[in-house]
């Protein structure tokens, strides 16, 4: 006799308080639970979906709660392989992430230097810096994956998903401004 067992939810979010507003955490159960996208409620390109379960107590999420804490304490809270990233896009936005993921604490790089390292990395001679821009705009894990340190070749602060002002304020945080 088989009993009508509950399917265990394997999608999680939670919400998170900031100095900058409110941000959504979401998560999955995969080999282990991994963050799969961060982002400002009010910037919500992807709602959350209905079958996520809030689940503010996981461990991903206190631990995503400490490094942001950290970090807006105007500490470099270390590397974000504490945490459990999953960010899904195409083979060339993930190349790309994993750029930004490399450029330190308190710094910042151009795209023009971003797609200089992508075209060695894909051993091709050239790649254009709008590319970049592209996958950079799509990163899913905002601050953890940090597309904030990415600026014109003038120097200028281009496009941030979270607004221009977040993009100061973070690279002022950083020291990087």
């Amino acid at each position: 006799m088989q009993k009508n067992a509950k399917k265990e939810n394997t999608l999680y979010y939670t919400i998170i308080d900031t100095p900058l507003g409110a941000m959504q955490a979401l998560a999955e159960q995969r080999m282990g639970i991994v963050l799969t996208r961060l982002d400002f409620i009010d910037r919500l390109l992807f709602p959350r979906a209905a079958e996520y379960s809030e689940s503010p107590d996981i461990p991903l999420f206190s631990a995503l709660r400490a490094w942001l804490q950290t970090y807006f304490s105007g500490k470099d809270p270390g590397a974000a392989g504490i945490l459990s990233l999953a960010a899904r896009g195409s083979v060339f936005q993930e190349q790309v992430w994993d750029l930004l993921l490399r450029i330190p604490y308190g710094t910042t790089r151009t795209y023009g230097n971003l797609a200089s390292a992508a075209a060695a990395m894909r051993r091709i001679p050239v790649m254009a810096a709008q590319a970049i821009g592209g996958a950079v705009g799509r990163n899913p894990i905002s601050i953890i994956i940090p597309c904030h340190r990415v600026i014109g070749a003038n120097g200028n602060l281009t496009g941030y998903g979270g607004g221009l002002e977040r993009k100061r304020f973070l690279l002022k945080l950083e020291g990087a401004l």
